[in-house]
């Protein structure tokens, strides 16, 4: 039998600690070696206990958790998964630890939150175990490789309008790497752009702020109906699938609620195949960071009915997984470095 994922659990709240260890103790490929009440504490843990994840909350006394994160990341980097709360503050914290270096992060309980306990505590082990498996490159998490959030201006000249859509698909790692590159998108970008990051319910509207206010683009979180237009984007809401349609001569947004496609809800082959199917060879799509599979399928038919397509490379991503894929199976055109994805989509449009 392989050895267990070591597992240390940082929470202030000793009732949120042991439910946290009583659901990892349960599974039998992991154990719990640690637990530590703040920042500080959690530091010397993982000198002192070496585990393969951490699962850290933010709001804890004497040293928070954005802190000991950094320090974490800049003297002994271990996968961070960030335990968040669902306010405006709690968002704005999650977003500014995945750009200190937290690999993901999962949703604490709350009555603003429609999970269960048990439906976190699920999503947690698969994430801890897709963490642990998943070959992670943990230089991609440092810090230091982290961009600034201004925006980079465009030397060039753009078409007023284009007939293109662009659709972006990404999972862990994905939203600073989304930030990088939605700010090198230029002013009046002549196509939408549609994304889909899997990211939990109630998550994604604040995560659609920050990619607007890093950008050159007017970013929302989509809703049903939306209109289609060059120069904005649309991040599809963490609780239901998003598709593009066409009526008449126009493309709208289509958000709905089914089973989960590829294990995901919102799902990035939901969203590539109805851009395959109303926008074909008038479209661009861009697989990057992510554990499994979900897009790659997706992706193809792009391809195959013209769209260009991109994928990230090995190098720059956090996980190689869906874009790995996507690349074994054909699927790709290109295969870059972060810094240059909008560079090609820009040349392609």
């Amino acid at each position: 039998m392989s050895e267990k994922i070591k597992v240390l659990v940082v929470d202030d709240s000793s009732l949120v600690r042991k439910i946290i260890a009583d659901i990892l103790e349960k599974e039998s490929d992991i154990t719990v070696v640690g637990t530590a009440n703040n920042g500080k504490t959690a530091i010397f843990r993982n000198q002192e206990l070496d585990p393969d994840v951490i699962t850290m909350d933010i709001e804890m006394p004497i040293l928070d958790g954005l802190a000991a994160l950094k320090h974490i990341m800049g003297s002994k980097p271990k996968p961070v998964i960030m335990m968040s709360v669902l306010t405006q503050h709690g968002a704005d914290a999650t977003f500014k630890a995945l750009e200190l270096g937290a690999v993901d992060f999962v949703p604490k309980p709350s009555s603003l939150l429609s999970m269960t306990i048990e439906e976190i505590g699920d999503l947690l082990v698969k994430k801890i175990r897709s963490v642990h498996n998943s070959g992670l490159n943990v230089s991609q998490l440092s810090p230091i490789q982290q961009m600034d959030m201004s925006r980079v201006p465009f030397k060039g000249t753009m078409k007023s309008t284009s007939e293109k859509v662009v659709a972006i698909g990404t999972s862990t790692g994905g939203p600073s790497a989304l930030i990088n590159v939605f700010k090198k998108f230029p002013e009046k970008f002549p196509s939408p752009v549609l994304v889909v990051q899997h990211m939990p319910e109630g998550f994604t509207t604040a995560f659609s702020k920050r990619l607007n206010d890093s950008s050159n683009l007017s970013v929302k979180e989509a809703e049903d109906g939306d209109d289609v237009l060059p120069g904005h984007g649309y991040v599809a809401p963490g609780h239901s699938h998003m598709a593009l349609v066409k009526k008449g001569d126009r493309y709208k947004i289509k958000i709905f609620k089914a089973e989960k496609v590829s294990g995901h809800m919102p799902s990035i082959d939901v969203l590539f195949n109805s851009v395959a199917e109303y926008a074909g060879g008038r479209s661009v799509g861009v697989i990057m960071t992510g554990m499994g599979r979900d897009g790659a399928d997706g992706l193809m038919k792009i391809r195959k009915t013209g769209g260009h397509t991109i994928a990230q490379n090995e190098e720059t991503s956090v996980v190689y997984g869906m874009n790995r894929v996507a690349v074994e199976i054909g699927a790709v055109d290109e295969v870059v470095g972060l810094n240059t994805i909008t560079d090609q989509i820009i040349k392609h449009i």
